[in-house]
């Protein structure tokens, strides 16, 4: 039986850009998952947090099935009574496209307290300027 591999010591996180344009949802939303789960490196380390942090630009330019787009609704609730709010997915394109990716990889990861910090290193931008120039993110291959 092996034994799980713990890091020692801080894991280093650098920082990823990734251009959505014109890559599917699902696909692109798991692979950024991974990367900020920190499974794309050899020291991966299960409830470790040493995944990347991830730019994402060109949110806007995503694809989408035919079929995904008239079928998905996004729901929230305001707490209050008939506080149910629906909206489909060709409306939150066009008014949030982060979200729609955001929504889509916070699927993927952890719904706990680990998640919670995870899902902090994701950054989505609608267009092609982000303000994390400074980190200098490497592009993605």
């Amino acid at each position: 039986m092996e034994k799980t591999f713990v890091i020692k010591g801080k894991p280093e996180a650098g920082w990823v850009l990734v251009d959505a344009n014109g890559q599917s949802l699902g696909r692109l939303a798991g692979d950024i998952a991974s990367m900020l789960l920190g499974k794309n490196k050899p020291t991966y380390t299960p409830g470790v947090l040493m995944g990347d942090n991830v730019v994402v630009i060109n949110a806007e330019k995503i694809v989408v099935s035919p079929k995904r787009m008239e079928e998905k609704v996004f729901y929230s609730h305001s707490n209050y009574p008939s506080g149910l709010k629906a909206v489909k997915m060709p409306d939150m394109l066009e008014r949030h496209p982060e979200r729609v990716l955001a929504k889509a990889i916070w699927g993927m990861i952890p719904h706990n307290k680990f998640g919670r910090q995870v899902i902090k290193h994701l950054h989505v931008y609608a267009g092609d300027a982000h303000p994390h120039i400074g980190q200098d993110p490497k592009p993605l291959k």
